[in-house]
């Protein structure tokens, strides 16, 4: 639920509340918030605490194995980021889960501890959230964010129900999808029943059976 207060003179987490742009950074900045994750977005901002459960942090790794796997089986120039922070300045600012730059014309960010300019090297490619605590706002107000940043594609991930919603993004807009079109051949459902093989199998089976799943397709 956005909040309709003013610019916190205190810490508010996991909502949107009303900020200016020096704001937010300020909060950002904060060495005691290292773990919190950011987004800002049309003056407002969220500050998210960290989930400390298994289902977010096994769901962010099957995410990135899945990725990497099926990238570097069908010989796809790709490049990743674990929690890395994306910024336009003074206009918005996003921490997804996983993000990857895809294709053969990708610029490759620098290696340093700032935001990725998205001005210089462009959004990400695919940005994914895990959701755990947050399905709601990932499917709200973050995909608009996604959206109005230019991402080409964003995946929401519900690990407890083992269930992802793609969207395909193109002139400001957002269409759910089965099949990727930045990862070609990709099914969706695929990945949907990894993270169900999950729930039982060890992670080098359910990598086996995704590579067999890839192999074939």
């Amino acid at each position: 639920m956005v909040s309709t207060a003013s610019t916190p003179p205190i810490l508010v987490t996991d909502t949107w509340v009303k900020a200016t742009w020096d704001a937010f950074l300020a909060w950002a900045e904060d060495p005691n918030l290292e773990k919190a994750r950011f987004y800002y977005d049309a003056g407002w901002m969220r500050i998210e605490t960290m989930p400390i459960g298994s289902a977010h942090s096994q769901g962010n790794s099957l995410l990135a194995a899945v990725v990497s796997l099926y990238g570097t089986l069908k010989d796809i120039k790709f490049v990743s980021f674990t929690n890395g922070s994306f910024r336009k300045n003074d206009e918005r600012e996003c921490q997804p889960d996983l993000a990857y730059y895809i294709g053969p014309e990708l610029q490759r960010p620098p290696q340093n501890n700032q935001p990725v300019d998205v001005d210089v090297y462009g959004p990400p490619t695919l940005a994914i959230e895990i959701s755990a605590t947050t399905l709601s706002d990932d499917l709200g107000q973050k995909r608009l964010l996604y959206e109005r940043l230019g991402v080409e594609e964003y995946w929401v991930v519900n690990v407890e129900d083992a269930a992802v919603v793609a969207f395909a993004i193109a002139d400001g807009g957002s269409r759910q999808i089965e099949v990727s079109a930045v990862l070609p051949e990709l099914f969706i459902p695929v990945i949907e029943e990894a993270l169900n093989r999950s729930q039982t199998d060890d992670d080098g089976a359910v990598n086996r059976w995704l590579l067999q799943q890839f192999s074939e397709s």
